[in-house]
């Protein structure tokens, strides 16, 4: 059976013309297919010669929303492409978009899907993605910042060699943990190792060799090495930077318009640690999604965020989002994206990040606020668990958070600390 046409009379039309233009794409997209990958870039280019303006593609958006199984996956996140496009060609001024990428244990996915069975080719996609958002918009420019924290299998050499023989043109350079150690430079105080970092260190670091010069229309953007996020939403994130007050833009994979295919098992846990730590860090409530690895700043802020930062962990993303919201209240704005799970080769397991930093979230919390009760007795909770209470607290705790609003907001009291410790025992 097809699709079921909407009777509305402002819809129809829209819905006839949307039917036309997605009919022959696929119904799923493989992140590794480089065919299917460039059709995708085609299908948006397609949507910004035929839909006129972001009113009528925004329209489009809300349509599929609406009707999300008549659509596939492609045509969710061409709509976001084209979105993103659209209203990076109607944004004033210059544009230097530096591109901070952080490299551990990638050396499988950096390889084509040739040349590796869990290759990705990320560099090659990187890159291609950029120069059909970036590349076509006067008076702009991108560079890509690879980082590399101490990755022993050699993603960092893996990514030069990349660049020297397929992308000898790009504007891109591969930066090293270990030489900012060897440099002493002050983004990397207190480090004693690379060992102490785990992609926050990296983060860090790109922000700090990105805003050594600071240009005109400078904007500093943090991925995640995988394809899960498609650089081509950028166009999103500087939109929202454009808005008065605000410093920092993040990618959101809970918001009504986002588009999310993700594996199986990750929402019990993470809906706990988003629970927890929004106990714990209140001022962030109104966030839906601190993890995602899509975020862009303002140079300036990028600048002052990797002065002397604490954690070095995962849970880098809460101390940045943490930093810019006490340096001015609703700074951050969230931005709903296209977001793929790229599970094949995660370089993170099942578990093990997750109460980490919730630890992390805990000396936040006492670092940078004052005391509060319902705080500081979730913190004393968390600081008792460790991975067997943890998983215990997931399988118990877990479930009863699954009718929530995914925003789960400061309001929200489905537990009380004491029930935490009681499922973790």
């Amino acid at each position: 059976m097809g699709p079921t046409q909407p009777t509305d009379s402002s819809t129809g039309p829209l819905y006839r013309a949307s039917l036309r233009l997605f009919d022959r794409l696929p119904p799923t997209l493989d992140l590794r297919d480089e065919v299917q990958l460039d059709s995708l870039l085609a299908t948006a280019d397609a949507l910004l010669s035929r839909v006129d303006g972001d009113q009528a593609l925004e329209a489009m958006e809300c349509l599929l929303a609406a009707t999300p199984d008549d659509w596939p996956l492609t045509a969710h996140v061409a709509v976001k492409l084209a979105r993103s496009k659209a209203r990076l060609a109607a944004l004033d001024g210059p544009l230097h978009l530096s591109v901070v990428l952080p490299v551990y244990g990638e050396h499988e996915r950096i390889l084509r899907p040739h040349e590796h069975p869990l290759g990705e080719g990320f560099l090659d996609r990187k890159l291609r993605q950029l120069d059909w958002l970036i590349g076509p918009r006067a008076r702009s420019r991108f560079e890509l910042l690879v980082v590399d924290d101490g990755c022993p299998n050699g993603s960092g050499a893996l990514a030069e060699e990349i660049l020297a023989s397929r992308h000898r043109a790009a504007e891109a350079r591969v930066l090293y943990l270990r030489d900012a150690l060897k440099q002493r430079l002050p983004v990397v105080s207190g480090l004693h190792s690379t060992d102490e970092s785990r992609k926050g260190g990296a983060v860090q670091l790109g922000l700090f060799a990105a805003t050594q010069v600071i240009r005109p229309g400078h904007v500093v953007l943090y991925t995640d090495a995988d394809l899960s996020t498609h650089l081509g939403q950028t166009g999103l994130l500087l939109d929202a930077l454009a808005r008065p007050g605000i410093r920092l833009a993040a990618g959101s994979r809970r918001a009504k318009q986002s588009v999310v295919v993700k594996g199986a098992g990750r929402s019990a846990r993470g809906r706990l640690f988003i629970y927890l730590w929004k106990q714990l860090l209140p001022e962030l409530a109104y966030l839906e999604d601190t993890q995602c690895g899509f975020k862009a700043m303002h140079a300036r802020t990028a600048a002052a965020l990797s002065a002397s930062p604490r954690e070095r962990g995962f849970a880098f993303d809460l101390e940045l989002l943490l930093r810019t919201e006490l340096s001015q209240r609703r700074s951050i704005a969230s931005v709903p994206i296209a977001w793929i799970d790229s599970e094949a080769a995660s370089t993170t397991t099942e578990l093990s990040p997750y109460l980490p930093m919730l630890r992390s979230a805990a000396r936040l919390y006492r670092h940078h606020l004052h005391t509060r009760p319902t705080a500081e007795a979730f913190a004393r909770v968390i600081e008792q668990l460790d991975d067997p209470t943890w998983a215990a607290a997931i399988e118990r705790i877990g479930p009863r958070l699954e009718a929530l609003d995914p925003r789960l907001d400061r309001e929200t009291r489905p537990f009380a600390p004491e029930a935490l410790l009681d499922a973790a025992a």
